[in-house]
């Protein structure tokens, strides 16, 4: 079950984690240019973070015998979809770029990420950026207290147009921790799933390909790029579910 926020107090503490992860987050975006390394967009976040008081949740993260996370971010190019590593690979004119950064503070984990164009790229690049983030909140818009979670899986994928939606990943609880149920999909039937309700937190996060969605991840252990070498965009927010609407917490 995901985590139930049990008081106006414990959702402000998830606000000022969230409030970490956009400000950061906002500082990553406008550093993101032709020229850059990964390492240097880590370093960034890794100061930025603990700045702020929070500490980066990726960095040690190890789930199922994987080797520990080196990164306050993961950072893909191209058709690497997720979990890419921070390293000295320099971003070129043309490139996108998808970033995740995790904030936790005082105990309560933000997670979230964006794609961003390095310098100037196609339109069919700009395309898929930019409707991966409008599915994305159209799921937020449906995370609505009495709506199911197929109902949110289901406005995602609604969105998704041409785009390859990847199958193997999607959303998830957060809260105390990074990954928690339930597990989200970015494709689904409405009206169907758990009851959604108020004080429900959910990392709700669209991952859309230009080419077929197929996926592999590579010999590190980590990466994950598409199996055809097409373009894929990665949009998240970490959102709660409250009496008056769902709230992004991690908006920039």
């Amino acid at each position: 079950m995901p985590v139930e926020l049990k008081s106006e107090a414990e959702l402000d503490q998830m606000r000022r984690a969230g409030r970490v992860n956009g400000e950061v987050r906002a500082l990553l975006m406008e550093a993101v240019k032709p020229g850059v390394t990964g390492l240097e967009l880590d370093e960034l976040a890794t100061r930025e973070i603990e700045k702020r008081g929070a500490t980066p949740t990726f960095k040690g993260y190890a789930p199922g015998g994987r080797p520990p996370y080196p990164g306050a971010i993961c950072f893909s190019v191209n058709e690497e979809l997720v979990h890419g590593l921070p390293t000295d690979r320099v971003l070129e004119e043309g490139d996108i770029v998808s970033i995740d950064v995790g904030a936790t503070l005082d105990g309560w984990v933000s997670d979230a990420a964006f794609t961003a164009p390095v310098g100037e790229v196609s339109q069919e690049a700009l395309d898929l950026i930019r409707t991966t983030r409008e599915a994305l909140w159209c799921g937020i818009e449906t995370a609505r207290a009495g709506n199911r979670l197929g109902d949110v899986s289901f406005a995602i994928g609604n969105h998704a147009g041409p785009y390859g939606i990847i199958a193997e990943y999607g959303g998830h609880g957060v809260g105390r921790t990074m990954h928690e149920e339930p597990h989200i999909l970015n494709m689904g039937r409405a009206g169907t799933g758990m009851k959604l309700r108020a004080g429900m937190v959910f990392a709700l996060e669209p991952m859309l390909s230009i080419g077929h969605p197929a996926t592999q991840e590579l010999d590190d252990r980590w990466t994950v790029v598409m199996r055809d070498g097409s373009l894929s965009a990665h949009w998240e927010e970490t959102v709660a579910i409250t009496k008056d609407g769902p709230e992004a917490l991690t908006r920039i």
